[in-house]
């Protein structure tokens, strides 16, 4: 039967490697990636056949890292709890193949590779995105981030940058751990707040020329290191902490809850 002229063949696994290789994805190294496999697709093999492309990508000795937290913050974290459903298909799969490791906590992340463990390693991190977190890791160790049909206002990274930057606001949160066998809840402040700004990264990326873009399947997609990333965002936010956070006149409700946690830690 003839395919209509509206219809898109199916990539095929090479076909995406290529795409990747020629986007900068760096054999051997460190890939952390946030993925919408709903922009990318058809692809052959469906979400699997990407998560097979970008493991080829790395190569055997790189290391593939996705986020995987749960999305209930007042159960227990066990390891077999599906990954929030708004990260998608492919981390949930991710999740799920065989031989990929996952970090022991409910800001969890998953990861393949030699450096998985080494990623994956920390106990619970609070504020989740600290350094002592798997993005924190990923930097540690020069990994290069992949937006894969998203854009950078999922990118958990500029969080990192924030904490490192110390940024002043920071909202309550809290999440669950069993302790001598008992549910204990913990309370937390977080770096958080709607991160539709978050999009600036881009143009600073662009400007400096340190994010190559390009067509992953039909996804728009952005790579650059998580060093260069980071160093950019802070020299940003030494010049103006509140940055990311909408003027109070835009009527935020997420950033304006932001700027008053200002007011009431003192900060």
């Amino acid at each position: 039967m003839a395919r209509h002229s509206d219809e898109v063949a199916p990539l095929a696994l090479p076909q995406l490697v290529d795409q990747l290789r020629t986007l900068g994805v760096r054999s051997g190294g460190v890939l952390l990636v946030h993925a919408s496999f709903r922009a990318v697709r058809p692809v052959q093999g469906g979400p699997l056949g990407l998560i097979a492309a970008l493991r080829r990508s790395v190569g055997p000795s790189g290391t593939l890292v996705m986020p995987s937290w749960p999305d209930d913050d007042d159960q227990p974290f066990h390891s077999e709890l599906p990954a929030a459903p708004d990260l998608g298909v492919i981390a949930e799969l991710f999740r799920r193949t065989p031989g990929v490791l996952r970090s022991d906590h409910s800001q969890s992340f998953c990861a393949v590779g030699p450096l998985a463990p080494t990623i994956l390693a920390d106990p619970l991190p609070l504020p989740p995105h600290g350094p002592e977190s798997p993005v924190g890791r990923v930097h540690d160790h020069d990994g290069q981030i992949l937006l894969l049909g998203v854009d950078h206002q999922v990118n958990t990274t500029l969080h990192l940058a924030e904490v490192l930057a110390g940024v002043p606001y920071g909202l309550p949160a809290h999440c669950t751990v069993v302790r001598n066998g008992l549910p204990v809840r913990l309370e937390y402040r977080e770096n958080d707040h709607c991160c539709q700004r978050f999009q600036f990264a881009d143009e600073w990326l662009r400007a400096a020329r340190l994010q190559s873009g390009g067509l992953v399947g039909r996804a728009r997609s952005r790579l650059f290191r998580s060093r260069d990333l980071v160093r950019l965002v802070r020299q940003r936010l030494a010049l103006d902490p509140l940055l990311f956070l909408h003027p109070e006149s835009a009527a935020c409700l997420d950033c304006n809850e932001a700027r008053a946690s200002i007011k009431r830690t003192g900060s």
